[in-house]
């Protein structure tokens, strides 16, 4: 018998004959769990500006890949203060080759903060794709990969969508921006219109409000725990 994190695993494997359950996902548990600090803006010396979270992934080669086409929209949106989110492997001075003269916060150990203050972010696809979505915030998935990479992948797995949000959904809620149309051009042409054009934000804030009924309550663990024991008791 299988559990599965992710509301759309269960057709997949049910089409294989097998057994399985939805138990939820872990990310909601530490998004119930998560305790904003009201000082964060301060603690970061952020100014009085709406903020747009970057979040340019974990490895090496994704953030390079990600974060120059990131940063090139900055000049675009005067009114907003830009954020990164760094992640833990790396020190401040890994993105600074990266930041030069801009005024580009990093914030290390603070996603979820970063995000329950951000009026938008640019994310690079993976679990902070889903992430974002749990705190509401409206976003572009934007990815870059390896080109002959990506090519094989496009070959071998066919799937309509890459980001967690669009998977679990099955359609299109927030635009994904991938390989040659990951440019700076693309994604603030987005950005604009998840801040700018209201009756855009208004459906992608309203689908997040049908992801969180899909994708169910906190308990993963828990309830994991009474299925295996179910389970295992079972005569």
């Amino acid at each position: 018998h299988l559990f599965c994190i992710l509301p759309f695993e269960v057709d997949f494997y049910k089409g294989w004959g097998m057994e399985v359950d939805y138990v939820g996902n872990p990310l909601l548990d530490a998004v119930a769990a998560f305790k904003p600090d009201e000082s964060f803006a301060g603690n970061h010396r952020l100014p009085a500006k709406k903020i747009i979270a970057l979040l340019p992934g974990s490895r090496r080669q994704e953030i390079s890949r990600l974060l120059p086409e990131m940063i090139a929209v900055i000049e675009k949106f005067p009114n907003h203060q830009f954020v990164i989110a760094g992640a833990p492997s790396f020190t401040v001075d890994y993105y600074t080759q990266f930041i030069r003269s801009e005024n580009i916060p990093v914030v290390f150990n603070a996603t979820y903060d970063l995000l329950n203050n951000a009026e938008a972010a640019i994310v690079a696809s993976g679990t902070a794709n889903l992430e974002t979505a749990l705190f509401n915030v409206p976003q572009v998935v934007v990815y870059k990969g390896h080109p002959i990479s990506i090519g094989i992948a496009r070959m071998v797995v066919k799937i309509k969508f890459i980001s967690l949000v669009n998977l679990i959904m099955n359609r299109e809620v927030v635009n994904e921006l991938i390989q040659a149309d990951c440019s700076a051009e693309k994604i603030s042409a987005e950005l604009e219109a998840i801040v700018n054009n209201t009756a855009y934000r208004k459906k992608m804030l309203a689908d997040y409000d049908e992801l969180d009924v899909k994708m169910g309550k906190p308990g993963a663990s828990a309830k994991t725990a009474e299925l295996i024991i179910k389970y295992t008791t079972k005569k």
